[in-house]
């Protein structure tokens, strides 16, 4: 690893609530850089950050700024006339974009770039584990909380390490993605998201073959054949290749006998559900096979594997009331239709017998009109689903739409069986899911009903917090 040669000993994140701003900050911190940060409001991420001791102010006030700090960090959530932003450009303060900041530390490490539209956080993960267990020591910036990296705290985004490798969660969204220069890049899949910042598909291609055209010369790409909006591009992505001198690896779940039996092997030991996991895991596996990780030790760290904060993450029971009986809660990041469908089939595949309730919350109102139609049929694999309003998104949201939730719902009822409700309040959410349960299981007489029924909390907003109201 080349030394860091940085000149900033003060750094101030805007925006540090975020889940990859707060993993830089972290990062910093260990570097022993004195750091600080601000966000609109405080948070499970915010709070942890103050207990390691990193300053934070709840809100964004030029009075925060002061003299002695030599950058700033901000996310992509925060517009150039933030009040902060102002205060650093009058005092000649530098500031960066978190991906551009990011970006400086991809040339200084062998970097380790996952991208595409779906399973970039599990698949960072599953890569993070397996260099650990190959003792590879990575340093890790992550979109998510494992728990193998700060146990004692239930998790975290960053870890630090003492080798060459740095393995990060790589973006596309607003093209941060084309700020990093890995060694090494894996694609899991292209799809139509974003599209707040994206006009269409067509362009959110060419952004993936900008990204790919990053790769170090002489680097490593592996790729999901599985894909055919990433398979659409193989002619491109060829040129690209033989131009910086690529190893271009494609892997698939479904064509070849060789990896039919990696795949198997996968599907056995895996904990987390899912064909499209198998998919995530084999594209860890072809990375750590060339990188000469012994096979073994690759399946051992994906056995271990439990899953990550938001990722089809246990919680809990939720009690009935006047009952014995609890249900089992789980809670989801999936907010595309495409993330709906495959965790969905994931679930169902695990449990064939179990009735699965599904609580969802849009995200954004841009993404409920743009993939409408793929809404409506995304939710087929749940046997209940509770719409709640969609979770807006500060900052992103620009044009009054013309739908939400409960026209959401009304259109799955015309188009499917699907027992589906809108519920305008989420103060209501346990006793419609007591309603929902008991006409269900009337009289409470079918015990192994209640048992073998599950509640999925859905959405990448604040639904979580609904979860932990849920399960008390």
């Amino acid at each position: 690893m080349k030394k860091t040669n940085h000149p900033h000993h003060a750094v101030y994140f805007i925006g540090i609530g975020g889940i990859g701003v707060s993993a830089l900050a972290r990062y910093f911190l260990s570097k022993n850089y004195k750091v600080s940060g601000s966000d609109a409001f405080s948070s499970e991420i915010t709070d942890q950050l103050k207990k390691e001791g990193i300053k934070i102010f709840i809100g964004h006030k030029p009075a925060n700024i002061a003299k002695d700090i030599d950058l700033i960090i901000y996310s992509a959530a925060i517009k150039k006339d933030n009040s902060e932003i102002k205060k650093a450009g009058q005092l000649g303060i530098p500031f960066k974009l978190y991906s551009e900041a990011l970006g400086e530390l991809t040339r200084q490490y062998k970097t380790i770039a996952i991208a595409g539209a779906h399973g970039k956080s599990t698949t960072t993960a599953m890569a993070s584990l397996v260099f650990m267990k190959a003792g590879l020591d990575p340093t890790v910036i992550i979109g998510t909380k494992l728990k193998e990296f700060a146990p004692l705290i239930g998790g975290s985004n960053f870890r630090g390490g003492k080798s060459e490798y740095l393995i990060i969660e790589a973006d596309e969204y607003t093209g941060a993605f084309l700020n990093y220069f890995p060694f090494a890049a894996v694609i899991n899949n292209i799809d139509r998201e974003h599209l707040d910042y994206y006009k269409n598909l067509a362009e959110i291609k060419k952004a993936f073959l900008k990204f790919i055209g990053n790769i170090q010369r002489g680097g490593i790409l592996i790729l999901n054949k599985d894909d055919k909006n990433l398979y659409s591009l193989r002619d491109k992505i060829k040129k690209i290749g033989q131009r910086n001198n690529l190893k271009i690896f494609w892997h698939s779940i479904t064509l070849n006998q060789r990896s039919r039996v990696q795949c198997n092997k996968l599907r056995k030991i895996l904990k987390i559900p899912g064909e499209h996991n198998v998919s995530n895991a084999l594209g860890v596996y072809t990375l750590a096979k060339i990188l000469r990780v012994k096979e073994n030790v690759i399946f051992r760290a994906l056995s271990e594997y439990r899953g990550a904060w938001r990722r089809m993450e246990y919680r809990g029971k939720f009690k009935i009331q006047n009952s014995k009986f609890k249900i089992d809660v789980y809670d989801d990041y999936a907010h595309h239709p495409t993330e709906i469908k495959a965790t969905l089939a994931g679930i169902r595949l695990k449990w064939p017998k179990s009735v699965i309730i599904c609580v969802f919350q849009p995200h954004q109102e841009k993404r409920l009109k743009s993939l409408f139609r793929e809404f409506i049929e995304a939710f087929d694999n749940s046997d209940v689903l509770i719409l709640l309003d969609i979770f807006k998104v500060k900052g992103r949201e620009e044009t009054k739409q013309s739908v939400n939730s409960q026209k959401l719902a009304e259109a799955i009822k015309k188009k499917t069986s699907l027992n589906v409700l809108y519920l305008k309040n989420p103060k209501n959410l346990k006793n419609i899911l007591v309603k929902i349960i008991n006409s269900l299981c009337p009289h409470n007489s079918a015990s192994s009903l209640h048992s073998s029924a599950m509640i999925v909390m859905m959405g990448a907003g604040d639904i979580y917090k609904m979860t932990d109201k849920l399960i008390k």
